[in-house]
């Protein structure tokens, strides 16, 4: 039996990607399945380990480049709330992958829990940020981490404790093909005090990135001891643009699209940024976004 016929009432062939991702570029998607439950979820993810059919997860889009001919296979969609609930048991925090991480930090801030407001600002899903270990200079999720709940390509359901996990700058050792849950070890702190220091680094941010564009956040990660934004910066490419995709003038490691922008155009503005930085520094810049 056919993948539309298995799954009809949740299947989309030939769906637009684009508008599902904050770049707002790229084609279809062969099929977009949408399961309404973690039991139709395992049973998508078994059908496709079978016949052999290639999946990617698409958790809030803000990570994401597609690419412009599109992505043949399954593109999951975690959106029912069978995926994004958020309980708080004391100083133990459970989120459900497709949560948005402001929306956590917005639960523990108001629930006196300190630890998760030192990512305020970041864009996406608690899923997303589990398996990038989403961060800034303030710390990043993987240090606040007692469990994460996974999917394998086989649909098999299991949990992985903290000595079964680890993170580093921008990854995670979870390879699983879906992140279900997260779950968190917070502090108990005054919520006015956490709202103050929340704020404090919310400002912060405003002023020195493009929060109101359209973007996809830091398209490199920082190398060792430096910043790719200062690089692509002192290598004059602020404001460089290729097509409809522009070099941010607030923060160079952000790459703004306009409304004509292609996913070509990005990657060939990557293209041209990765080349200058190497030519005039010898630093190879790697990029943080997954590319589709």
């Amino acid at each position: 039996m056919s993948l539309l016929e298995q799954f009809s009432e949740i299947t989309q062939a030939d769906e637009p990607l684009a508008p599902l991702t904050w770049m707002k570029t790229g084609g279809v998607a062969q099929y977009v399945v949408t399961p309404r439950s973690q039991d139709e979820l395992q049973k998508v993810a078994a059908w496709c380990h079978e016949n052999e059919t290639p999946i990617h997860v698409l958790g809030g889009g803000s990570n994401v480049l597609v690419s412009d001919d599109g992505v043949s296979g399954v593109v999951l969609r975690l959106t029912e709330s069978a995926f994004g609930s958020v309980e708080i048991d004391g100083t133990t925090v459970r989120a459900g992958a497709t949560s948005l991480l402001s929306h956590v930090i917005s639960e523990t801030v108001t629930a006196g829990l300190a630890g998760l407001e030192t990512l305020v600002g970041i864009p996406g899903t608690v899923g997303g940020a589990l398996r990038g270990n989403a961060g800034g200079k303030s710390g990043d999720i993987g240090q606040f981490v007692s469990a994460v709940t996974v999917l394998t390509a086989k649909g098999e359901k299991f949990t992985r404790r903290e000595d079964e996990l680890s993170f580093s700058y921008r990854q995670s050792s979870i390879n699983e093909l879906v992140i279900l849950e997260g779950e968190f070890q917070l502090q108990e702190d005054s919520a006015e005090e956490i709202t103050r220091r929340m704020k404090k680094l919310w400002i912060m941010k405003k002023a020195t990135q493009p929060l109101a564009s359209q973007s996809a956040g830091c398209i490199f990660r920082n190398p060792r001891g430096l910043s790719s934004g200062a690089l692509i910066e002192q290598a004059g490419l602020k404001g460089t643009r290729v097509g409809g995709a522009e070099v941010s003038d607030r923060h160079a490691n952000f790459v703004i699209t306009h409304p004509e922008a292609t996913s070509s155009d990005v990657l060939r503005l990557i293209d041209l940024i990765q080349s200058k930085v190497s030519e005039q520094f010898g630093v190879e810049l790697e990029l943080e976004i997954q590319v589709w």
